[in-house]
């Protein structure tokens, strides 16, 4: 039987938010830079889980990455070969 192992878990936090509030200057459709910390390298959007967003965050972050593809600063997907 192998022994139990504790697992070190670290919290996350919103990288967004400043004091408890969103901050919703930080979160532009406008500027890809930000917004491809939130998503892979194929083009999806990484879930709240993994970001570490909270929910008010993370629709913001949605919101600007569909609003992003659909002027063409972010692909909707990567096709490479």
């Amino acid at each position: 039987m192998k022994p139990f192992r504790r697992r070190f878990r670290r919290n996350k936090f919103c990288k967004l938010c400043t004091n408890g509030k969103p901050d919703s200057e930080k979160m532009d459709y406008k500027n890809p830079a930000i917004l491809s910390n939130f998503m892979t390298e194929r083009g999806k959007i990484i879930p709240r889980r993994i970001s570490g967003n909270c929910a008010t965050c993370q629709r913001m972050v949605t919101k600007s990455i569909k609003r992003a593809r659909q002027v063409g600063l972010v692909p909707f997907t990567y096709i490479g070969g």
